[in-house]
């Protein structure tokens, strides 16, 4: 696992900061999905975890029957836009916790974390402390 990670970091080094989608494999929740990235090596570029910067989204397993509700929807939603799309970017790649990938997501030349905010289906989100999803 150390020796993956530590090919991803050069990797990221050595390709641009703008990555195309090649596939989107699954969509697990709207700030999370798996995709195959266009050029980028076997395997490496396959099957790739993705955190979607700047939003938080509500969870599955969320804490409340509210909560998984806004989830699935907010999935639903990000499942048809990405399942839709023409082109689908990873911009300002970073690696984040759980050897996933945190990038911005630009889908037709939308950011995805800004339609994301519009929609409702998620919240800005800059690292500090997250608001839950149960009212």
């Amino acid at each position: 696992m150390l020796k993956a990670g530590c090919l991803v970091l050069g990797l990221m080094a050595s390709v641009s900061q703008v990555a195309t989608v090649e596939r989107v494999v699954s969509v697990y929740d709207a700030d999370t999905f798996r995709v195959d990235i266009h050029n980028w090596p076997d395997p490496i570029g396959l099957n790739m975890p993705i955190r979607v910067k700047s939003v938080d989204a509500p969870e599955i397993r969320g804490k409340c029957a509210n909560e998984k509700a806004q989830a699935k929807a907010a999935r639903d939603y990000v499942r048809k836009l990405l399942g839709n799309a023409d082109r689908i970017e990873l911009l300002d790649i970073e690696r984040g916790k759980y050897f996933r990938l945190l990038a911005r997501v630009r889908v037709d030349g939308k950011d995805l974390a800004r339609l994301l905010v519009i929609e409702g289906h998620a919240r800005p989100y800059d690292g500090g402390a997250r608001e839950g999803w149960c009212f």
